[in-house]
């Protein structure tokens, strides 16, 4: 990735610093947020590879089923 709008100063020749625009620094900012989002999306995925999974009918059957159980009202239910 390319920063075109950044100034580079120098200090003794060698490059020191980078100055760039505020909404680039957002931007990277984000980008840099999104990346470690994947990451830890890709961790986790990683790590849970092979154990057993239920598919999203037989997660809502098992709700409905405990919240026919519980002591909660059923108009405070919805």
């Amino acid at each position: 990735m390319s920063i075109p709008k950044a100034q580079i100063i120098k200090k003794d020749g060698k490059k020191e610093f980078a100055v760039l625009p505020y909404a680039d620094f957002l931007k990277i900012q984000e980008d840099l947020a999104d990346y470690e989002d994947l990451r830890c999306l890709r961790e986790a995925k990683e790590l849970e590879k092979g154990t057993r999974t239920i598919g999203l009918s037989d997660l809502k059957r098992t709700l409905m089923g405990r919240a026919k159980h519980s002591s909660i009202p059923a108009k405070a239910k919805r």
